[in-house]
């Protein structure tokens, strides 16, 4: 636990010192209102974005439903550097009769942010802007009443999972992610270190890439690739990657007045997104309403 703590404090030290370097360097700037223009635009395939999404499971009785947003707190006003904060839930409902939807697990995330962009000019590259975003976040995963049955009165078991369930699911996590840009296009890569983790038996270290490309009709494709660590039940813990795809084609809805609201589709494959899940690996088509505020 103490080692956590010393980690935890060296990170928190790390992010207050470039704050206070970046802040020094913009003092003659003033500071710009909270905003949930974020000026690290949201990574729009990632499904552990912010945001607030509605989106069925096509072909199963399951529903995806998010709520959240990133703000931020502080804006330099050349609007290259901000800090801000980060709250989401993501959840995995179940659809059954009279209209009811049970909440099978959800996930809980809470964290600040700190983001940095700048032109770029280059006769290789086509684009036109670097940008780097870093979060510090904490995430906890839970069943809920969906996933009990009240006839047997116990927990669903779940087959590639040897422990008890209910079980505690916590992360803390420090989070990386690059990215190069031009209007209508966006290519990034990251990388995610788990600084404390329970179960444990986790590998630390994931990895990340993805890229966004508008389309005519404000149509747009975006697809986000993530190497996540593969849980071997028999050794109770990780071993290996296991590649996790989301591949999104939607439109966005600004020819209505609506800006920030997205209708989009998503074939996911890989390790769930959903924590109490993170054993499991699946393939799923959603479709349904996106929100980025």
């Amino acid at each position: 636990m103490m080692k956590c703590l010393y980690r935890l404090s060296g990170i928190m030290t790390l992010l207050t010192a470039a704050l206070l370097t970046s802040l020094t360097c913009a003092s003659a700037e003033t500071p710009q209102n909270p905003s949930v223009k974020t000026i690290f635009k949201p990574l729009l395939a990632d499904p552990l974005e912010p945001r607030i999404a509605v989106m069925p499971l096509l072909g199963k009785k399951s529903l995806q439903l998010d709520i959240g947003s990133s703000v931020d707190l502080y804006q330099s006003k050349s609007k290259k550097f901000a800090v801000g904060v980060d709250f989401a839930t993501y959840s995995l409902l179940s659809r059954t009769e009279n209209f009811k939807f049970p909440v099978d697990a959800v996930d809980y995330l809470f964290g600040i942010n700190a983001t940095w962009k700048k032109p770029i000019s280059s006769d290789v590259l086509p684009f036109e802007e670097f940008s780097t975003r870093v979060k510090l976040s904490h995430i906890s995963a839970h069943f809920e009443d969906g996933h009990y049955n009240a006839d047997a009165d116990q927990w669903l078991q779940q087959p590639e999972w040897l422990g008890t369930i209910p079980f505690t699911y916590s992360r803390e996590f420090v989070n990386l992610v690059l990215a190069l840009s031009s209007p209508g296009r966006r290519i990034y890569t990251g990388y995610q270190y788990l600084y404390h983790t329970l179960p444990d038996g986790i590998n630390p270290h994931s990895f990340q890439a993805g890229a966004e490309l508008s389309a005519p009709y404000n149509t747009y494709l975006a697809a986000d690739f993530k190497l996540l660590p593969l849980w071997q039940p028999l050794l109770n813990e990780t071993k290996g990657y296991r590649g996790t795809w989301n591949l999104q084609a939607g439109i966005n809805l600004r020819g209505a007045g609506l800006e920030k609201v997205r209708v989009a589709c998503n074939y996911y494959s890989g390790i769930s997104r959903q924590g109490m899940y993170f054993y499991h690996p699946e393939s799923y088509t959603t479709a349904g309403i996106i929100i980025d505020f």
